[in-house]
């Protein structure tokens, strides 16, 4: 299989995974085994194509970045109110993140680990999806300080890869009082901060393992992440207020007993 095509395939399963609740980092994994491409380059390029996901959404979410920098009267989730917000949702994982980084890249990164995530993660959605209580914030623009950091704390748990950083967020939103459709659209906008970050840090250190050579290589991996993360939220979102998240649960729980009986040994 050419590198263009498999560069393709990796890029095509990060865009479509990455913003729904079932583990890119996960699937990328799992996809690497398959085509053989792995080790220390394979992992750092899975990093830096969620760069075009995440052009994705700042692309879809034009308005409400932009508002950031040039707040509007009455909008809330805006200026340094809303950066604030995103600060103490990125804070939790940063820290964490940046302190176990190693660990996580040495011990983490394998299919049997990953397939424990995805069932973890499936289990912990479905009992969610079991509470009723009437959601207490409804809009961005009703973001407390206290739900964006508890959004940050269940932010943790994607550091664990499989178990998925949207579902963390989504579920971990629910959790605490958001309407469902908010707690999606607020995982997307606060995915940027953290992916961001976490792609330079990784770049940063593992430059030296790429050529000028290598660029092709990359820009399509990037270019194919962007065009089908770009779909999948649009599709996502126009979906998610008249379906709940058990389907994806029970998808993770299918595939996590393959991954790890097929891929681990």
């Amino acid at each position: 299989m050419s590198d263009m095509i498999t560069a393709a395939i990796l890029g095509l399963v990060e865009g479509l995974t990455e913003f729904l609740p079932v583990s890119s980092t996960g699937h990328l994994i799992i996809t690497g085994e398959l085509l053989g491409f792995t080790g220390p380059k394979a992992t750092t390029f899975e990093v830096a194509i969620q760069l075009g996901a995440i052009l994705a959404v700042v692309v879809l979410y034009w308005d409400r970045f932009w508002g950031l920098l040039r707040p509007q009267p009455y909008v809330r989730f805006a200026g340094l109110r809303g950066i604030m917000l995103l600060l103490l949702t990125s804070l939790p994982a940063s820290v964490l993140g940046l302190a176990a980084h190693s660990t996580i890249k040495a011990h983490l990164f394998t299919p049997s680990t990953v397939a424990i995530a995805l069932a973890v993660g499936a289990i912990f959605m479905l009992l969610v999806e079991r509470r009723t209580e009437r959601p207490r914030y409804m809009t961005l623009d009703e973001m407390s300080p206290a739900l964006a950091l508890g959004i940050g704390c269940f932010q943790c748990l994607a550091l664990w890869p499989g178990f998925s950083r949207s579902a963390a967020t989504i579920m971990g939103g629910m959790l605490l009082g958001a309407r469902r459709g908010l707690a999606a659209e607020y995982s997307f906008i606060a995915a940027v901060p953290i992916m961001f970050a976490a792609t330079g840090y990784d770049l940063l250190k593992s430059w030296t393992l790429f050529t000028p050579a290598d660029l092709p290589f990359f820009a399509t991996g990037f270019v194919v992440s962007f065009l089908s993360a770009w779909a999948a939220v649009k599709l996502f979102i126009a979906l998610v207020g008249r379906m709940t998240f058990r389907p994806f649960a029970w998808y993770r729980l299918a595939i996590a007993p393959l991954v790890y009986y097929f891929m681990a040994y």
